[in-house]
């Protein structure tokens, strides 16, 4: 069924479109995110200050921003499309809204492996799948891996969130790209079968749910246990101590990680502008504030960031699988996780 468009963004779109002196549109550039971080704002302002580029935001979720540009078409106002998960910008370049971007500054700051091949997008900052397990019902070292997930002395002991959900489907299309399709149906089949309850609510009610005792490992993004971390709540304080993190697959192709990424729209009409913004965003200065906003790693090594919690993490080994790939095998991911009956 076809979604509705409201009016209000119709006219909105409409106004941001209006022609102006070439002069002027170098210094605006239009950014659709579905990012809600005090410390974008805190970016956006430096790069107005260093550029002297104004930067307009709409702000609003990460799919709906997909379907609002598609359904402007070409008099889309957007410039540049901000969006999580590698899965999620992979959805925009298959209904054609990037234009490819050629930049040495951006070829030559960006790690190969966390931007794609052609250009049409770029990962910003990563975040890491990690497990998660009770710390008086699983040794250290007992769980070390995504295929030890599937051993049959996990059954009834697993909480996971919807197989629909964007980062199980990316972590799965990794999985399919390192074992083989036949291997990765089996994984998922297993461990839907050690589940202790069907899948439901997001990362931190996994991770809520370890420390409860309603199972004793879970699958979760790095952040959501940082941010527990950083909580001042005392509920979520004793989470954190009843839990603990391991980084999988450590002696093999690396933990799973995915990004945080932009990219140019292909009917921008402030491509030049566009073009600066995302080079900005691989500075050092804005590494650092794009990072920060979710408890992410920046993909620029030389970028320091301040976040003890996230630092006392430590070091871990990610794998090196360009994250373009999580988009192209996220069909059959979800064929997959239909055919095991995982929900």
């Amino acid at each position: 069924m076809k979604r509705s468009i409201p009016l209000w963004p119709l006219l909105a779109a409409a106004a941001l479109s209006v022609a102006v002196p070439a002069a002027a549109q170098d210094k605006v550039v239009n950014v659709y995110s579905s990012r809600h971080y005090q410390t974008d704002e805190k970016l956006y302002r430096d790069f107005t200050k260093a550029t002297g580029i104004q930067v307009r935001l709409i702000e609003g979720k990460e799919d709906a921003l997909i379907e609002r540009i598609r359904n402007e078409g070409a008099n889309s106002p957007a410039d540049v499309l901000i969006t999580v998960d590698a899965g999620r910008l992979w959805r925009a370049e298959e209904l054609d809204l990037f234009a490819p971007v050629k930049s040495q500054v951006l070829d030559n700051r960006l790690p190969a492996s966390f931007r794609h091949p052609e250009g049409k997008w770029f990962g910003f900052s990563y975040r890491a799948r990690v497990i998660v397990y009770n710390k008086d019902k699983v040794k250290p070292g007992e769980i070390t891996s995504y295929a030890d997930l599937a051993d049959p002395k996990w059954k009834g002991r697993i909480c996971v969130r919807s197989s629909s959900n964007i980062y199980n489907l990316s972590l799965l299309a990794a999985l399919i790209h390192h074992w083989g399709e036949d291997k990765a149906r089996q994984w998922a089949k297993d461990v839907k079968e050690n589940l202790a309850r069907d899948p439901k609510g997001g990362d931190t009610d996994q991770i809520k749910a370890v420390a409860a005792g309603e199972c004793d490992v879970a699958i979760s993004n790095h952040y959501y246990y940082v941010r527990l971390m950083n909580s001042d709540k005392p509920e979520d304080k004793k989470v954190v101590e009843k839990v603990a993190l391991v980084w999988p697959d450590q002696n093999g192709n690396g933990t799973h990680v995915n990004v945080s990424g932009a990219g140019l729209i292909k009917t921008a009409p402030h491509k030049q502008a566009a073009i600066k913004f995302l080079e900005y965003l691989a500075s050092d200065q804005a590494q650092a504030y794009f990072a920060a906003g979710n408890n992410e790693w920046p993909v620029v090594s030389s970028a320091a960031y301040r976040n003890p919690a996230l630092a006392s993490l430590g070091k871990f080994k990610a794998d090196s699988l360009n994250v373009s790939v999580l988009g192209k095998n996220q069909a059959l991911a979800q064929k997959i996780y239909d055919q095991v009956g995982w929900k």
